[in-house]
């Protein structure tokens, strides 16, 4: 007699062995998570505006919100202690400056990011607002370099002076780097250099992956569509998407079928079974982010039996 106390039992192609793991209750969303965040109704709440935050993703993995700065706007020189901050360019021009770095401006699809105990600032340059798509780990903290302006802390907790002991400064490893863009990336996938995903973002506690194909036409690697593929499922991390080009097709358990556009996020929490593709004409890209370098990809067992 089989017996799963509490356990859904499904099979992976786990070196050819069956396995069993544990299912729970899917699409359990808490906000501020939704299944689909669609940037035009971000834009709409905030339009009387001219600078603001809504945040997105705030989960115990990843926190993630939309950032609009007004021209001119700049936040002072800063770092944070022990976590990387990755940023996605959505509209207008950003001048960064980043510890060792030399300065640069970032445009539409620049993806930047900066590794823990080195310093940073930004600000929105041009003539009009800048809109980004900010990425830190859960739980992250800033530290100023300047006690003016500080902004407010939550309940027991204040502003204290402290020195820094053996600081890491810019420690740029596994293959990150300050600056990429949409144009460099997809040039290399297009060309056939790399595979349909490159990883831009790598830290042990988070990680976005470039994924960038077609859904039709002679360019698409993808099988016909299946209605009935459920996909996948994580069991210990929520898996999120800023779509960067195109549309994205998602079936999410439970929810149902989503087509995202470009700038859009897409929330998925663990144990939910999702399949997400390509989608529309023309070239499509997905920018996911979730808790882990190598996150588990769990596949139905039952299919086939």
């Amino acid at each position: 007699m089989r017996f799963c106390f509490g356990l859904a039992v499904i099979a992976a192609l786990c070196y050819g062995q069956t396995i069993y793991a544990p299912k729970g209750e899917p699409a359990v969303y808490r906000a501020p998570h939704k299944p689909h965040t669609k940037l035009t109704d971000v834009k709409a709440a905030n339009a009387s505006k001219k600078a603001w935050r809504q945040v997105v993703v705030d989960d115990d993995r990843l926190r993630s919100e939309w950032v609009q700065a007004a021209p001119g706007d700049n936040i002072p020189r800063q770092l944070h202690p022990d976590t990387r901050a990755w940023w996605v360019v959505q509209e207008g021009e950003v001048r960064f400056e980043i510890e060792t770095v030399e300065p640069f401006v970032a445009k539409k699809g620049s993806v930047v990011q900066v590794p823990f105990q080195t310093w940073f600032r930004y600000e929105a340059v041009g003539e009009k607002p800048a809109l980004m798509f900010e990425t830190n780990i859960a739980g992250a903290r800033t530290l100023y370099e300047s006690n003016t302006g500080l902004p407010q802390l939550g309940p027991k907790m204040n502003w204290v002076p402290v020195n820094f002991g053996n600081r890491v400064v810019a420690k740029w490893k596994n293959n990150n780097k300050p600056l990429v863009t949409f144009d460099e990336v997809a040039a290399e996938l297009e060309s056939g250099k790399r595979r349909g995903t490159q990883r831009l973002v790598e830290d042990d506690r988070g990680t976005a992956n470039f994924i960038y194909g077609y859904g039709s036409g002679p360019k698409s690697t993808l099988p016909p569509l299946d209605e009935k593929n459920k996909g996948h499922y994580h069991p210990e991390s929520a898996e999120y998407w800023l779509i960067m080009k195109g549309q994205i097709r998602y079936p999410i358990e439970k929810v149902g079928v989503i087509i995202a556009n470009e700038g859009d996020v897409v929330y998925v929490p663990p144990f939910t079974w999702h399949a997400p593709r390509w989608w529309g004409e023309g070239a499509s890209c997905r920018l996911a982010m979730n808790g882990f370098p190598d996150i588990s990809h769990l596949f139905d067992g039952a299919e086939g039996r």
